[in-house]
């Protein structure tokens, strides 16, 4: 894949002044020592907008601000078992903006934390692991479960 390095915009309004001077879009790209596409990209957009630069910011706009996502990360640390959708509550009443569980994970996921889903399980009682150890010991060797068992019998 090729790597894109973006053009300034002193080296876009270069361009622009060598194809309005008359010269053809080949002989700029030479110069330059970028492909044609480029300089022609950036010629038809001068000739739509009559401005040289850039359009600055694309896309979707962010729900969360660097402050915000700053929030996030030290609420996660604060509060290591927490789930995603906890962190985004305590966000949207710090801050008054709903945030979903899935925009605070992919922050914390940025920041290096990772796995935000709480573990379900059931907490052992005093005397499970007691059961446990007599269960084991009861079992520690195969023949006598053979022998006890009327499956195996």
């Amino acid at each position: 894949m090729a790597r894109r390095n973006p053009l300034d915009d002193f080296t876009r309004g270069r361009m622009i002044e060598k194809l309005e001077e008359g010269r053809t879009v080949t002989s700029v790209a030479a110069e330059f020592g970028i492909n044609k596409s480029v300089v022609s990209r950036a010629w038809k957009a001068f000739q739509t907008t009559g401005a040289a630069v850039k359009k600055v910011g694309g896309g979707r706009p962010r729900t969360t601000t660097a402050g915000d996502d700053r929030y996030i990360i030290l609420q996660a640390k604060r509060g290591r078992r927490q789930s995603a959708s906890v962190i985004a509550q305590q966000l949207s009443t710090a801050t008054g903006r709903q945030v979903s569980r899935f925009t605070v994970a992919r922050r914390l996921h940025k920041g290096g934390l990772f796995s935000r889903r709480p573990k379900r399980c059931l907490p052992l009682k005093v005397d499970h692991p007691r059961h446990r150890l007599q269960w084991c010991r009861g079992h520690k060797n195969w023949t006598t479960v053979k022998e006890s068992c009327p499956l195996y019998g």
